[in-house]
């Protein structure tokens, strides 16, 4: 299981979140340019649509496939009292032969994005990953180098942390409590509710950037 909320910045504003979660997060950013291939399951497979992800990060020396399955997400009243949306997830490493494997399994092509960001891994309650990219779209097959991005001058912001069915309510509360220190620059919700860009957030990356990161929020 995982925890995630998502939210969206001005790219102009990129920066001073970065030196906030640098100040925050005392670790290293992680270079990302992720290749993400979505494949949905065939007829063949079943009445119930399947939809696996394929994702590789060419930023490493030696890019390596994960494949990402996530399934329906934590539902009833109690789900819907929390701001964090807790769902199902399972993910293995492959081999650069995995999509021609789906492909004989009778999976399809269904889309495949770029996005092109950076990461930080922390521990902060719980173990959190936070990464800001900019999603880019391929005008022809695998063309990564021909990417353009999908919403120009906007970049997305998730946050994620690992969850088990024992544990995830301390997790979706440490997730929340990082989240308001993030507020001044975005808002963060559950994937898939749309909220905007924050009003505050010029301000709040004016002060960020004048003392680099000094500020209190």
């Amino acid at each position: 299981m995982e925890c995630v909320v998502q939210g969206i910045i001005e790219t102009q504003h990129v920066e001073a979140l970065e030196i906030l979660l640098q100040g925050l997060c005392g670790v290293r950013r992680e270079n990302l340019r992720l290749h993400e291939i979505c494949l949905k399951s065939g007829p063949n497979l079943g009445a119930v649509a399947s939809e696996v992800r394929l994702i590789c990060n060419l930023e490493q020396t030696e890019p390596t496939w994960t494949v990402r399955h996530i399934g329906g997400a934590m539902r009833g009243a109690g789900a819907e009292q929390i701001s964090v949306l807790v769902r199902t997830m399972v993910e293995s490493k492959a081999s650069k032969n995995v999509l021609r494997l789906f492909y004989a399994l009778g999976y399809k092509l269904d889309h495949e994005l770029l996005r092109v960001g950076f990461a930080f891994h922390f521990q902060r309650g719980t173990q959190i990953t936070v990464t800001v990219s900019s999603v880019n779209k391929m005008l022809q097959l695998h063309a990564t180098d021909e990417a353009v991005p999908v919403t120009p001058g906007i970049q997305l912001v998730e946050v994620t942390a690992p969850a088990t069915s024992e544990n995830y309510t301390e997790v979706v509360a440490a997730v929340s409590s990082f989240c308001e220190y993030l507020a001044p620059l975005l808002h963060l919700s559950k994937p898939g509710i749309s909220t905007g860009v924050v009003p505050t957030a010029a301000a709040a990356a004016a002060s960020l950037m004048s003392d680099g990161g000094g500020t209190t929020l």
